[in-house]
């Protein structure tokens, strides 16, 4: 008896594209707007408290991933599908080497840019918030956690996740200039995104290992490995500071 092969069909295209980036990007700056004024402005000479620092850059940040998250559910196949999430080995492999090669170019270039600008300026915008505040263990903690391993999971999932995948789809001549500019277009935006003028060319060169994780992959898990390899030692630096262990 012949056996009877069952036909699948093929999953719809995704009903979102780049104006499901604009709505996410629109909502994280409108959470960060609104929390900032529930927090309320610290009083004249003394510092934004720690917790209005974790709570306004953690809280817009998971709000606009969740948000991302459902509009893939909603308009299209899910996360893992539309955004190219797979678990696979060879992709933690993969972005270990290049978010080594990151931590090398960022060395460098925050090297070369602090000479430029000036060791404040270098800085990153949550790294000046906390650098001359005392943390408490929990906050330390906090921001550790959050840099090395959730930012990167969230900021991934925005920029080389939805936007990259909402360029690739435009109708480009070939695949493979889609993907090239899917990695161009996400690199740029990443950086100036941060809203970080005096950082953007820095970030710029950060970005392009991250990138290039994704670009070889075809896949996301890559490159989100990339970043939180890359976001390691700075989150390191700041919890061993915050603990006494490194000066400021």
């Amino acid at each position: 008896m012949a056996a009877v092969q069952v036909q699948t069909q093929p999953k719809p295209s995704p009903r979102w594209g780049f104006g499901a980036f604009l709505l996410v990007e629109a909502v994280l700056l409108t959470t960060a707007a609104v929390v900032s004024v529930l927090l309320g402005a610290p009083a004249e000479g003394e510092s934004l408290p720690i917790r209005h620092v974790l709570i306004g850059t953690i809280t817009p940040t998971v709000v606009a991933t969740l948000l991302a998250l459902f509009i893939t559910v909603v308009r299209g196949n899910g996360p893992f599908r539309d955004l190219s999430l797979e678990l696979r080995w060879d992709d933690v492999k993969t972005g270990l080497r290049f978010g080594a090669l990151g931590l090398v170019i960022t060395i460098a270039g925050v090297a070369v840019w602090t000479q430029v600008v000036g060791e404040d300026d270098a800085q990153s915008a949550i790294g000046a918030l906390v650098a001359d505040q005392p943390l408490s263990l929990y906050a330390a903690l906090t921001v550790f956690f959050y840099l090395w391993l959730v930012g990167p999971i969230c900021e991934e999932i925005i920029f080389r996740g939805l936007l990259w995948s909402s360029i690739e789809r435009l109708q480009w001549r070939t695949e493979r200039w889609g993907r090239f500019a899917a990695f161009m277009i996400s690199t740029a935006v990443f950086a100036v995104s941060h809203l970080e003028p005096l950082r953007t060319t820095l970030l710029l060169v950060i970005a392009i290992p991250i990138g290039l994780a994704r670009l070889v992959t075809g896949r996301l898990l890559a490159s989100i490995i990339a970043h939180q390899v890359n976001n390691f030692f700075p989150a390191l630096a700041i919890l061993l500071t915050a603990l006494g262990m490194l000066e400021a």
